[in-house]
């Protein structure tokens, strides 16, 4: 085993700030780094250490990964952790980390490569058995091939970047007639956001619900699965509420997709954390979509239902440790939502916003967490995502949690800038949502930026009061911690 006493963060704002907390717990010191937009940023005031890396955008900053590598040298850092986004799937960059002698806090650069690329990816489901909605397997850049392939499929279908992901280089394509248009936009858009322009097409499942399978795998052969997650309340094809586990999953889905997760991750060789993701159709059949070789932006839903902290055991794992509990040991504790709270106007298409944060008060609970890398007073740029906190409830059950985090929503006040949050509380609310009838359509079936303006603030009040008496009314036993005792899930803006 090698032992981690520095680690230097590869990213910035609410996941920076997430992973500073858990080393603060273990112990281990801290480093980040910032751009010049970032100087005063939260996650830069709560490191031990902090750097400069260059100019406020991403590209002359947090994507420079040797001057990343550069800093972590000469501080002396044990180890680098990419966060997600930026360098987390970037196998080059890991490879650049462990060649300077450095922890790479993630899997191998060889099982990015395998599973990053999404081609790669479906060949090495189909070595490892795991169920494909039809479709290609390998890359195509050719329009007119690719018209013939998607008539053998049948349309719908989606036209998919080999390379990258957040929706982008995307097209679904309902019939013939626009199928050239609409796969020359995706090739066009995944060379200009990822320097690849192949795509891959796959028939296009209608109403499906998206199901992510969250996977744990040590240096010494052990992998384990830790249950599911429902990411289908989407908008261009980005997470919106993600909730734990899934109304949908029978206990036989959940081992079938469980083991089919695990089953990949042996394939590759994967180590530390990474996610499966699948579709579940309207018959419940379950389909390899893709897998994220990094932390999730909804990891703290798995972290309730569990009591398991992920990013404390990407870090055990990396310094070699041995999962210390096995699948039988894993429980599913109660329920967990999460709402990404984003700096855009639901009222204007979703149009992302800037400026400063005049007042942020956070709900405060207990089954409540706020993870964000803002406070009152900061500023929200305009050069990177639009996400400025995640608000995740734990209860006993589903309906409970639907009932804390409208009340969670209806407490959090954030003023200078417009927020999904009032969007969040239309979303839980509706009937659909409600009875787990929806599926990734869901704001295109339901949602309007007419019945917003409907949605009376008010109704979100009462909604809050009264689920405010109901918890105070339940009896809370948080869940066991594996692997350290600590109280850091159940506390906000560590």
């Amino acid at each position: 085993m090698k032992t981690i006493h520095k680690v230097l963060i590869a990213n910035r704002a609410e996941i920076a700030c997430r992973i500073i907390s858990t080393l603060k717990k273990m112990g281990i010191k801290s480093v980040a780094v910032y751009s010049e937009a970032d100087r005063l940023s939260r996650h830069v005031r709560m490191a031990d250490e902090a750097y400069y890396i260059g100019p406020s955008p991403s590209t002359q900053s947090y994507l420079k990964g040797n001057v990343i590598i550069e800093i972590a040298l000469k501080c002396g850092a044990d180890a680098i952790h990419p966060g997600y986004g930026f360098l987390s799937e970037n196998a080059e960059f890991s490879r650049m980390v462990m060649a300077s002698g450095l922890i790479f806090v993630g899997p191998s650069p060889e099982a990015m490569e395998h599973m990053g690329a999404k081609i790669a990816a479906k060949n090495t489901a189909i070595n490892a058995g795991v169920p494909l909605v039809p479709g290609t397997t390998e890359a195509m850049t050719d329009i007119d091939e690719a018209m013939k392939v998607a008539a053998d499929i049948g349309f719908p279908i989606l036209v998919k970047a080999s390379a990258g992901g957040g929706g982008k280089g995307m097209r679904i394509v309902n019939n013939p007639d626009e199928f050239k248009e609409q796969a020359a936009r995706a090739i066009s858009e995944a060379q200009s956001s990822f320097g690849d322009g192949s795509v891959f097409i796959e028939k296009f499942v209608t109403s499906p619900k998206h199901i992510e399978i969250q996977i744990l795998a040590d240096q010494h052969g052990n992998v384990l699965y830790l249950f599911e997650r429902e990411c289908s309340v989407q908008r261009r094809h980005q997470k919106v509420v993600e909730e734990a586990p899934s109304s949908a999953i029978t206990p036989e889905i959940r081992a079938a997709m469980g083991k089919s997760a695990v089953q990949l991750a042996k394939t590759c060789n994967y180590t530390g954390a990474g996610t499966v993701e699948f579709l579940l159709d309207q018959d419940k059949n379950f389909y390899f979509l893709e897998m994220n070789t990094r932390l999730q932006v909804e990891h703290p839903v798995t972290e309730y239902i569990t009591g398991l902290d992920l990013v404390e055991w990407q870090i055990r794992i990396a310094s070699g440790e041995a999962l210390s509990f096995t699948q039988d040991s894993l429980k599913i504790s109660g329920h967990a939502m999460e709402l990404r709270v984003c700096a855009e106007d639901p009222r204007n298409n979703f149009l992302p916003a800037t400026g400063d944060i005049e007042e942020f008060d956070i709900p405060e609970g207990d089954g409540i967490r706020v993870d964000t890398g803002f406070l009152k007073g900061d500023t929200v740029p305009v050069y990177y995502d639009s996400m400025i906190a995640k608000l995740i409830v734990h209860a006993p059950n589903r309906q409970s949690a639907i009932e804390k985090l409208s009340s969670a929503i209806s407490q959090f006040r954030i003023e200078g800038i417009p927020t999904t949050l009032t969007f969040g509380g239309f979303t839980i609310n509706h009937q659909a949502f409600k009875d787990g009838s929806f599926d990734t359509n869901f704001i295109q079936n339901y949602y309007d930026e007419a019945q917003l303006l409907d949605w009376k603030e008010e109704e979100l009040k009462v909604a809050g009061i009264a689920a405010t008496y109901f918890n105070e009314q339940l009896s809370s036993r948080p869940p066991k911690i594996h692997g350290a005792s600590s109280n850091w899930k159940r506390r906000s803006l560590k």
